[in-house]
């Protein structure tokens, strides 16, 4: 596990707490990333748009590795991907840290986010 990549993720999290509220958990990141990409602010989304939400999270954040390509969007304006390559087989362990790794890159990509240097 990298404890630098934990420690980063964290403090992502925490920071994201203080907007959202607590219990910012990699699924809450995942969701807010996919109505952030959606771009049509929150709203009472169907069950179906959740895991659709989901996967516009997953494939925003691994497009950066070559996983995913956008492909454009549809007629309402929701975004598509297309697979470009298949992920390798990873451990639970893996996956999170992926995942943690890619949407610390994403917030600060963007600018939702930065990280300080220590002053201590």
């Amino acid at each position: 596990m990298d404890y630098a990549i934990e420690l980063r993720f964290q403090k992502l999290k925490a920071s994201l707490e203080e907007k959202f509220g607590e219990g910012m958990d990699l699924q809450a990141i995942l969701f807010l990333i996919g109505v952030n990409e959606l771009g049509t602010g929150y709203k009472n989304f169907t069950k179906n748009e959740k895991t659709d939400l989901f996967h516009i999270a997953i494939c925003t954040l691994l497009e950066p590795y070559g996983y995913y390509e956008f492909e454009g969007r549809d007629a309402e304006n929701w975004p598509h991907f297309k697979l470009n390559n298949s992920l390798p087989p990873l451990s639970h362990q893996e996956q999170q840290h992926l995942m943690k790794e890619s949407m610390l890159d994403y917030f600060i990509q963007n600018d939702y986010y930065t990280e300080e240097a220590e002053t201590e």
